[in-house]
């Protein structure tokens, strides 16, 4: 009961320092935001709300400015199945990547983060 506590109470800190240090987002010309969005809708984050790796992988999506679907794999159970069955395992965070007609399940914050990076961040 009393980790179970302490997980909660430290989740809870995790997004309120999120919260007051939060980086800005990348500003792009319209045009240029525009392709990003694009781009975007084909990535889905499954993620858990608390999870400091999420939290890391969350902040990369705003600094760069990119619109990306959230699903919780914690509370909503369907997100959960579906990570489990087409992802292969429940670990967060992930990154499906839906392009050219193929799907690509991402794992590890860092991996994510490089993607993104290298993706977004010279657009």
């Amino acid at each position: 009961m009393f980790v179970k506590a302490l997980r909660v109470g430290l989740g809870q800190l995790i997004i309120f320092i999120d919260f007051i240090t939060r980086p800005g987002k990348k500003q792009r010309p319209a045009q240029a935001q525009a392709q990003v969005d694009s781009a975007a809708k084909g990535l889905t984050l499954y993620q858990f709300h608390a999870c400091p790796f999420c939290v890391k992988t969350r902040r990369t999506l705003r600094r760069l400015n990119v619109p990306v679907a959230l699903r919780d794999a914690k509370n909503n159970e369907q997100d959960r199945q579906t990570l489990l069955e087409q992802g292969g395992k429940i670990k967060v965070p992930c990154l499906r990547i839906e392009e050219n007609g193929q799907t690509t399940w991402m794992y590890e914050s860092k991996v994510i983060i490089d993607y993104l990076d290298k993706r977004f961040a010279a657009v």
